[in-house]
């Protein structure tokens, strides 16, 4: 496995940690309400900011990969889309890119 395989594979890990001890944190003091999460996200300008941003990210993220496995019929890569939408961004996109990087067979 090349370097940067090694590096895409670590951010994906650290993507998915990183956020999901936030998001735990905040749940455990606020209640498993996903709605009341949703809310937060739009509680002033800066975070919906934000929000948003992540949203396109995530959607501009979700065209790519559909328009590259399309092409290079790399189907296993789809796995990166719901851990873009379950997970975030930051785990789905250097998923993808670590399982875009594979040498192809």
């Amino acid at each position: 496995m090349t370097p940067m395989r090694w590096v895409y594979l670590a951010l994906a890990v650290w993507g998915a940690i990183h956020p999901m001890f936030y998001f735990v944190s905040w749940f455990q003091a606020n209640g498993w309400n996903l709605g009341a999460m949703i809310d937060a996200w739009y509680v002033s300008d800066a975070t919906t900011g934000l929000t948003w941003d992540l949203t396109i990210a995530a959607v501009s993220l979700t065209i790519w990969i559909i328009a590259e496995v399309v092409v290079r019929r790399n189907w296993s890569a789809l796995i990166a889309i719901p851990a873009t939408y379950c997970i975030g961004v930051s785990c789905g996109l250097p998923l993808y890119l670590f399982l875009r990087s594979r040498p192809i067979v």
